[in-house]
């Protein structure tokens, strides 16, 4: 009864009036809220939503300000009424004021307008004859209100086609008298609409079988729209009218009757058709519209066509040029309109070929003969489309249609050609190729599938590019092979036609690989051969060869070309001669393997070279196994036809002089031979260098079988050089002319003579050679000025000189004359002037440069042997090269390795005894130091690439001899170096055999090349190891009589054998550690070292240690280190000084203190393995000298001397010296004095020692040598540390609050100074912990940031130094009675981190806490927190004792008037509630619960967090006699958790859930585990926190007894200073409300709380709290006891003027 009562008395009403006046707030999350509360409320009462809709709406947009809000609301609660609920009349208001505001405004199409509209549609959908008699009210009204009205019934057709249909009749008959009073901005609405009311009809006719709702008013209507849409809409000026207009039409053409149809139709069909004359966008539209009027017209069921084809050419006509537009876009998966377009255009003619079939033939065709290009693609594109689909119709039409085809084949524009090859394919699939035609399409096919862009086909604003043409017609071409079986009889032998001509040549892959597939498939019993010979216009066997091998080229080639023609040659094999094709079933796969991975093939840089001589060697051999003179001569003849298919610059023409070279090599008819030497110099273009390279093998390979005959057609080019009168008339004119054309012929002529030399027989070169050489006609073509020129001549002498070498090979051994002048002409001809740099080398130069370094390695490795001054002019001409940036990469790598090749040829060819050979290799490794050393990294490689290589040599050349050409085991031009000569020289020393190992060096050649054992790159520490390994090997293999180094020959060997492990590790295992590969040479090289070896090393280290690569550097440190310590012993006096100042000069040097401090650790091995005093002296003099001319404070990178000092500190002496030092200081100075400023600047190292002269040199002095000992580390000065240490550990801490007092003020140098002597101090005792919370929080100015600094330091000693904490705490307590506020502040906080550690000092513990509770009364608030701090963190053992001591102190301090020490006391609480027994808490736990209570609602969020976590800790001491009391205490705060639970700060949020958990099992609830264990609870999401507050919410109502106390406590939060605990608050009291079962809290919460939420609803400033009142309308009211509400209905006259006050709503 009282559910009944309180569910009839709910504010429903009023709370929805709300809601909806929330609906124009103006945050968007109220809005939101508001809308879903009230969706959910219409689900339940919508008539109540649409009263309070109603209400507000009725003061239209000028009084609410979200219309578009209610109109949405209003159509959604429209929605959901049931069947016999909605009462009409009231719909008819809301239909009134639907209209009544879409006709408030000349807008169309705005939000409001749209929602409202959506309302209508959603109230027609119940009552549609009201809606529509409402609509057609205004229908008769104003102008201005029609269109709107109009395009809801359009909505309404669109929506709800079965209930709108029947009563088109009613829509008409009013929308039809005012069609003629539409302006033409609103006839698109109005068309759009007879749009959509049509498919409507469409729509109906196919989903009912009854009878047609078209009757006779109906249609008489429909024919009036459409007469007025056709007479006067579609003339109207307005671009949009016309479009929307024809949209319309196409869809009513089906549905009028068909006099009106055909009767409209010259009118409707020139509508349409000037559409596609102004927009082409607008082509889909009318073409859609097109095709509609089409299929009505001419496929009706009712009559024979209304349309002869007479009248449809025009619209053909316009149709046509849409195809030519949307051709391009059909193809672009991206252009779907296009592509529809198109469509619907090859739509309307199958439509139209359906029912005029040969008059749309005859259309078509006679639009090819027009040659207009967009007719004729149209055309074409048509009869492509349309021929498959009437086949049967068009089959008496095909001479016609190839005839036409045949006319179009010269056509120029490209997109007639690509769709004339469609077509041309489309036909041969349907047998319309045959005879002579058909082989005119397949060449057509051909000729066009040969194109590139490189024609320049493409026509401005052509779609198509040359490069589709191509791939349409050669796919075209392989479908008519593969697929047709027909044209097999066509296409052979007709397309071997199609190999030779030149203008086929892009076509070659695709016609070789018909070609194959018709020769694979063939079905024809006749001899290949005897076909072709059939034909006279197909080519000869011969002539088919020599084009396919020219072809063969590249192999690289698109369409994998050269694979294609090895194939079709082998098919082609039977027409040829017999030998032949054996001889191809070997070769050809060999080759197809070479070409068949391209990408592969591209990493050889020398692939087109290998595959070039691969198809000379091909020919070759195939001349070979013919034996038929008459068919070779025959063959060169065909090669002969073959220069005019290639122009000069194609590389073709190159291969193409080889061909023809290697084939006059196999002809014994000298005069045969020299014809075609005749007409292959005619026929070359010798300024192309390719084409001149070329022509030049080609001789070559002439003159390995007649080179007299070759010679001699070179001496007449030689002596005819610019002999001609016309040429000598142009030189009188024009320099450039002379230049040019003679520096082709000589280019040409001086290869032509290189390769005559190496390819002409060894036995007759020297007499050749010598009369070149001797009679310097070689120095004719030496003045030449272009690079390729340049080129040409270098790679003629290397030619000469390889030459000589290959004749030595042979036996004839001879020398070259004049070698060392030939050597200064490829010197000149690298064309570098003395003044430019190497950087600046253009490409062609860097390719010039190449050539001549590799010609220079050829001659120097001939005889005679080079000079002393030749090899140094070679050198300085060429070691720069090393220096050459790497791109590009593909000239620079083989520049650099001839480069290497030359200096190996000058070694291996220089020196006649072991000494100058060894003296000839230090040379040239000293020239090569500047680049093993670089900071660059590709120069530091090349350089030891080359030393490597050079050692590799020479250790051959002491071992076996040397070959010229660097052969490796027996080869028959090796030189013995001693074997001959042993016989002679057996009584001499062997000095004159062996290099003596002392002109090795390797003490210096060892530290400079073992830097680069750490290199960063790794290929070169790979090759340094080797370097090494090399030297200690060559120097190992010297007789024993070489050898007085004094050193164990077994332990040497077994460090060379450890050396050359660690060598094939490296190359085996690229991700072996490279420290621990250093350390293994390192050691192996210490071993293999004789002494003067390693002082030489030593002496020769500064170089090293300064390398200018970081990793390299550390290693010589690492490697002098190791040397010193392992060999020390072996220094004498002098070698230590050197040493020592060899150490030093690298330290000063060195400007990277990491870098410096390793060198000086160099220093510290030196003298702590050597006599120490020797090192100190040196060092103490240089520290002199540096103090008195050096400003030591500026020097960059420091002073080295310090960091020296740093190093000395480590011994056990200076230590001693040092430690006395800071005694002296610690008892005698102060930092801080009475005059903070004047002492502030005392101990500042970094100042000009200018400005504290006098005062303060003593105390710079003492902080100087105080610093340098603390920052020595060493163990030794630690111990001495060690008897003062807590002395004074406590002197700096209490200083160091002194200190900060100060800086509070602003002096922050005596800060500065103390810092600095305590940051040497961190690092004397080795704590690195806290010398970096000295520096990140040294010279912080607030409290908290030095309190804690002085806490961690006080840790950092703890934790380092146990011992000493019992005495520093001695100490710091007593400080704690000192009068300085800072110094206790200090005191305080070591004592509070101290007293962690202080467990085993009993009676210091009894001191320390002592003192520590007295002064929690402090004046100071800081001492007062830190004592509470400091007694919480006294050890577990410890705190048993004091627990309640401690205990009583917190509770005391929770009351402090300073914020922060009540915060420090929650903070205290939590950490002794870890430990503490229930003895020391249980008594006072309601008087800690009552004090956190009250530090819940702190403004502070850390007490806030604190206050929550604390008390949850204390919830595991409610066991005894309190717990009924803390119980009740938890179930008063639990409302405040759940609404802390989402607080803004994460702090809380987490205290809360773990307070919450703590909880539950003193609440007794059920499965509490998984409430807290869910998801939701664990989540910082507003959504995830709701509905854990509902699951908690129904375990709390379901199961405890206190929801009257949580509603309470809940309803106190509503006026919580925080917005979003407001919010919380109130979601939470209504979750409780709409799931309580007790009528009683409901009865007596309700309608406080809904009181509460219309207060908050209106007054609140804070959206989300306006938001959580919106959601919480909604749940009220959706979950209230009572249903009696969801039948109330709002007071319409009264609320209704109360809800359309402004006020009402929060805006």
């Amino acid at each position: 009864m009282a559910s009944s009562s309180l569910g009839s008395s709910i504010p429903a009403p009023e709370a929805v009036q709300l809601l909806v006046s929330s609906l124009a707030d103006d945050s968007s999350v109220v809005r939101e809220a508001s809308m879903a509360s009230l969706r959910d409320i219409a689900s339940l009462n919508p008539l109540l939503v649409l009263d309070c809709c109603y209400a507000v709406s009725r003061g239209g947009r000028r009084r609410f300000g979200n219309m578009a809000g209610v109109f949405q609301v209003m159509a959604f609660s429209v929605g959901a009424l049931e069947t016999g609920e909605s009462d009409e009349a009231f719909m008819g208001k809301l239909a009134k004021i639907a209209t009544a505001e879409i006709i408030s405004s000349k807008e169309l199409n705005a939000d409001w307008q749209r929602q409202a509209s959506g309302l209508l549609v959603s109230i027609g959908t119940h009552f549609p004859d009201l809606m529509m008699e409402e609509i057609f009210l205004h229908l008769s009204g104003p102008a201005s209100a029609s269109p709107a009205m109009v395009q809801i019934l359009a909505d309404f057709a669109s929506s709800d086609a079965l209930q709108f249909t029947p009563r088109l009749k009613d829509v008409l008959s009013r929308v039809l008298p005012i069609l003629g009073n539409v302006r033409d901005v609103h006839r698109p609405i109005f068309a759009n609409a007879f749009k959509c009311w049509s498919q409507a009809v469409w729509l109906y006719i196919t989903d009912l079988t009854s009878d047609s709702p078209l009757d006779s008013d109906v249609m008489s209507f429909l024919n009036s729209v459409f007469e007025l849409l056709l007479r006067v809409w579609t003339t109207s000026r307005d671009h949009k009218v016309r479009v929307s207009t024809v949209e319309a039409l196409g869809q009513m053409v089906g549905l009028i009757t068909r006099t009106q149809l055909k009767s409209a139709l010259p009118r409707l069909i020139p509508a349409i058709l000037e559409l596609y004359k102004k927009d082409h966008d607008d082509a889909l539209l009318a073409t859609c519209s097109l095709y509609n009027l089409l299929n009505a017209s001419l496929l009706s069921e009712s009559g024979p066509p209304l349309l002869e084809f007479e009248d449809l050419t025009i619209v053909l006509s316009t149709l046509l040029p849409v195809i030519s537009m949307n051709s391009e876009n059909k193809r672009h998966s991206g252009s779907s309109v296009g592509r529809k377009a198109y469509n619907e255009v090859q739509r309307c003619f199958l439509t139209v070929g359906l029912v005029y079939p040969e008059d749309l033939f005859t259309f078509l065709l006679n639009k090819c003969k027009l040659k207009e290009d967009h007719l004729t693609f149209g055309a074409l594109c048509v009869l492509k489309h349309l021929l498959p689909r009437l086949l049967e119709a068009w089959h008496s039409k095909r001479p016609l249609l190839i005839e036409a085809a045949r006319s179009l084949l010269d056509e120029q524009s490209l997109a007639v050609r690509k769709a004339l090859s469609e077509l041309i394919v489309v036909m041969a699939s349907h047998c319309y190729l045959v005879g002579p035609s058909g082989e005119l399409f397949v060449e057509y096919l051909v000729r066009h599938s040969a194109i590139g862009e490189i024609d320049n086909l493409k026509a401005k604003g052509e779609p198509i590019s040359p490069t589709q043409l191509r791939a349409v017609c050669g796919k075209g071409l392989l479908l008519l092979t593969v697929t047709i079986p027909e044209m097999e009889y066509i296409l052979w032998p007709f397309l071997l036609k199609m190999i030779v001509p030149k203008v086929y040549t892009g076509a070659v892959a695709t016609v070789c690989r018909c070609i194959s597939e018709l020769c694979r498939r063939r079905s024809s019993t006749t001899p290949m051969l005897i076909e072709c010979k059939a034909r006279a216009d197909i080519p000869s066997p011969e002539e088919l060869f020599t084009r396919l091998v020219v072809l063969l080229h590249n192999p690289l080639a698109k369409e994998q070309l050269a694979t294609q023609i090895l194939t079709v040659l082998n098919y082609l094999s039977p027409l040829f001669p017999k030998n032949i094709s054996m001889f191809w079933q070997d070769e050809i796969p060999k080759m197809k393997a070479y070409v068949f991975d391209t990408e592969d093939l591209k990493l050889d840089p020398s692939y087109q070279e290998n595959w070039d001589d691969m198809i000379i060697n091909f020919l070759a051999e195939s001349l070979d196994v013919t034996h038929d003179a008459d068919w070779v001569i025959s063959l060169g003849n065909a090669f002969a036809k073959q220069y005019n298919l290639y122009t000069p610059g194609d590389d073709h023409a190159a291969l193409l002089h080889r061909c023809m070279g290697v084939l006059l090599q196999k002809v014994n008819d000298r005069a045969y031979v020299r014809d075609k030497i005749d007409w292959m110099y005619e026929q070359a273009d010798i300024s192309i260098p390719a084409n001149r390279l070329g022509l030049a093998k080609a001789m070559g390979l002439v003159a390995a079988s007649h080179l007299d005959t070759v010679l001699e057609k070179l001496k007449v080019i030689l002596d005819n050089v610019g002999q001609s009168i016309f040429q000598r008339i142009l030189s009188l004119f024009s320099e450039s002319y002379k230049t040019e054309d003679s520096d082709d012929i000589h280019a040409a002529l001086a290869l032509m003579y290189g390769y005559a030399a190496k390819y002409a027989p060894s036995s007759v070169i020297e007499a050749r050679i010598d009369a070149l050489v001797g009679t310097n006609m070689l120095s004719r073509l030496l003045h030449v000025r272009q690079q390729t020129a340049k080129q040409a001549v270098i790679t003629a002498i290397d030619l000469l000189g390889r030459a000589v070498i290959n004749a030595s090979e042979s036996g004839a051994t001879f020398p070259l004359k004049r070698r060392d002048m030939m050597l200064d002409y490829v010197l000149t001809l690298m064309g570098r002037d003395e003044n430019e740099g190497f950087a600046e080398s253009s490409l062609e130069l860097l390719h010039t440069q190449a050539l001549a370094l590799n010609a220079c390695t050829t001659l120097v490795s001939v005889e005679p042997k080079l000079t002393v001054e030749t090899r140094n002019r070679v050198m300085k001409a060429t070691l720069g090269f090393f220096a050459l940036p790497n791109d590009p990469s593909d000239v620079i790598g083989p520049l650099i390795d001839n480069l290497v090749s030359l200096l190996c040829a000058i070694l291996l060819t220089s020196g006649e005894d072991g000494r100058s050979r060894a003296e000839q290799l230090l040379h040239l490794l000293r020239q090569l130091d500047q680049y093993v050393s670089s900071a660059v990294d590709y120069q530091r490689k090349r350089g030891c690439m080359a030393v490597h290589e050079m050692l590799l040599k020479f250790r051959k050349l002491c071992v076996a001899g040397y070959c010229a050409l660097g052969c490796s085991g027996d080869c028959p031009h090796r030189k013995y170096v001693d074997r001959s000569m042993q016989g002679n020289f057996s009584n001499l020393p062997s000095v004159f055999l062996f290099p003596d190992r002392e002109v090795l060096c390797l003490g210096d050649r060892v530290i400079t090349y073992l830097p680069r054992c750490a290199d960063t790159n790794s290929e070169v520490r790979k090759i340094s190891a080797q370097i090494l390994d090399q030297f200690f090997s060559i120097s190992l293999s010297l007789p024993k009589a070489a050898l007085s180094s004094g050193l164990d020959s077994e332990e040497s060997y077994k460090a060379l054998s450890s050396l050359e492990d660690v060598i094939a590790i490296l190359k085996s295992d690229a991700s072996i550690d490279p420290s621990e590969v250093f350390n293994r040479i390192v050691s192996s090289i210490c071993a293999l070292l004789t002494v003067d070896e390693l002082v030489s090393a030593l002496h020769s280290c500064t170089p090293a240690i300064c390398d200018k690569i970081r990793q390299s550097a550390e290693g010589a440190i690492q490697a002098v280190t190791e040397f010193v310590s392992r060999r020390g012993s072996q220094l004498n006096d002098n070698d230590i000084s050197r040493t020592t100042q060899s150490l030093l000069s690298a330290a000063v040097h060195i400007t990277e203190k990491s870098l410096r401090v390793e060198a000086i650790g160099a220093i510290s091995a030196l003298a702590e393995n050597t006599q120490s005093s020797i090192v100190f002296s040196e060092v103490l003099a240089t520290a002199g000298k540096d103090i008195v001319t050096k400003d030591i404070t500026r020097m960059r990178g420091g002073w080295p001397m310090q960091d020296a000092f740093y190093a000395f500190s480590q011994h056990t002496e200076l230590s001693v010296s040092f430690m006395e030092h800071l005694i002296s200081v610690l008892n005698r100075s102060s930092l801080v004095k009475g005059d903070s400023h004047k002492d502030s600047h005392k101990g500042d190292n970094t100042s000009s020692s200018s400005e504290t002269h006098v005062e303060d040199e003593l105390l710079q002095a003492a902080i100087f040598a105080l610093t340098a000992f603390f920052r020595g580390g060493g163990k030794t000065g630690k111990k001495a540390v060690e008897k003062s240490y807590s002395s004074v550990v406590g002197a700096l801490t209490l200083q160091l609050g002194s200190c900060h007092g100060l800086a509070s003020t602003g002096q922050q140098d005596p800060l500065r100074v103390l810092l600095t002597s305590f940051q040497a101090f961190c690092e004397c005792v080795g704590d690195l912990e806290m010398g970096k919370i000295l520096a990140r929080n040294g010279e912080q100015r607030e409290k908290e940031k030095w309190v804690d600094l002085i806490g961690d330091i006080a840790g950092c000693i703890s934790i380092k130094r146990p011992k000493e904490v019992q005495h520093i705490c001695i100490i710091l307590t007593k400080a704690l009675n000192r009068p300085q506020r800072f110094q206790r502040e200090a005191a305080a906080a070591a004592l509070s981190e101290f007293i962690r550690y202080s467990g085993d000092f009993s009676s210091v513990m009894e001191e320390m806490v002592e003192a520590l509770c007295r002064h929690v009364s402090d004046d100071s608030p800081t001492v007062r927190r830190l004592c509470l701090r400091g007694l919480v963190q006294m050890p577990s053992a410890c705190m048993n004792h004091y627990t309640t001591q401690v205990i009583g102190v917190i509770l005391a301090l929770l009351d402090d008037l300073d914020e922060s020490v009540q915060l420090t006391a929650v903070s205290c609480l939590l950490m002794v509630t870890e430990s503490a027994s229930n003895d020391a808490v249980e008594p006072i736990l309601l008087n800690l619960s009552v004090r956190l209570r009250n530090l819940q609602i702190s403004m502070d969020p850390k007490m806030r967090a604190n206050a929550f976590a604390a008390f949850g800790a204390l919830s595991k001491y409610a066991t005894g006699g309190q717990r009924e009391g803390f119980v009740e205490q938890i179930h008063s705060t639990l409302p405040r958790l759940v609404v802390h639970l989402h607080d803004d700060d994460p702090s809380i949020r987490q205290a809360c859930r773990v307070t919450l958990k703590k909880f539950a099992p003193l609440m007794d609830l059920q499965n509490h585990s998984t409430l807290y264990d869910s998801r939701a609870f664990g989540s910082d999401h507003r959504n995830d926190y709701e509905n854990f507050v509902r699951e908690l919410s129904r375990h709390l109502v379901q199961e405890s007894e206190r929801v009257d106390t949580y509603m309470a406590s809940t309803i106190q939060a509503f006026d919580a200073p925080w917005p979003v605990i407001q919010a919380n608050a109130i979601h939470f009291s209504t979750t409780m409300l709409s799931l309580s079962e007790d009528q009683h809290i409901f009865s007596h919460y309700y309608p406080q709380v809904f009181e509460t939420l219309v207060n908050k609803m209106t007054r609140s400033q804070d959206s989300v709290v306006r938001a959580a009142c919106s959601s919480a309308f909604g749940l009220l009211l959706r979950s209230a006891k009572s249903t009696l509400w969801r039948g109330a209905r709002l007071d319409r006259t009264d609320s209704g003027r109360k809800s359309n006050d402004p006020e009402s709503a929060k805006k």
